[in-house]
């Protein structure tokens, strides 16, 4: 059921739709159908805008040369590279209870690879090698990138 509008109500919108008719005639918007046209975008383009230049940001500590000098920031980084063997969970009293000679079974069987580790992730494995009396190890397998992220996760 649609409500009466009193007189006054009726004039004031009379009002306010002639106000709204001569600001969009004002405007230059064209009404029934008749395509709108688009001041803005001819004001734009009658403008000649030339592009902003920037300057190239340099960093002196950083050498120029690209993405090879980014990596020399970090080659000199020291990390440590260390080869598990394996490894137990052992009780403190057991622990203290170890003397020369005792044996601590661990989780890995002979011929294993060990796992190589640079500050402690999971990097490859790879088998004990004799070099000139020295200890050594050559990898078997070098863990993916993507691999290590997801270990890491």
């Amino acid at each position: 059921m649609a409500e009466e509008q009193s007189p006054d109500q009726a004039g004031m919108d009379d009002d306010l739709a002639d106000e709204w008719a001569a600001a969009m005639s004002e405007a230059g918007e064209k009404g029934d159908g008749e395509e709108i046209e688009d001041e803005w975008a001819a004001a734009m383009s009658e403008q000649k805008v030339e592009p902003a230049k920037l300057e190239t940001l340099t960093n002196p500590a950083v050498p120029a040369g690209g993405v090879g000098s980014d990596l020399d920031l970090i080659m000199d980084i020291p990390v440590v590279l260390s080869m598990e063997l394996g490894n137990t969970e052992i009780a403190i009293r057991n622990l203290m209870q170890l003397t020369q000679g005792s044996v601590v079974e661990l989780d890995r069987f002979a011929g294993e690879p060990l796992d190589v580790l640079v500050n402690g992730t999971l990097i490859a494995h790879g088998e004990v090698v004799v070099v000139n009396d020295k200890y050594g190890i050559r990898l078997t397998d070098v863990v993916s990138p993507s691999e290590r992220i997801r270990r890491l996760k």
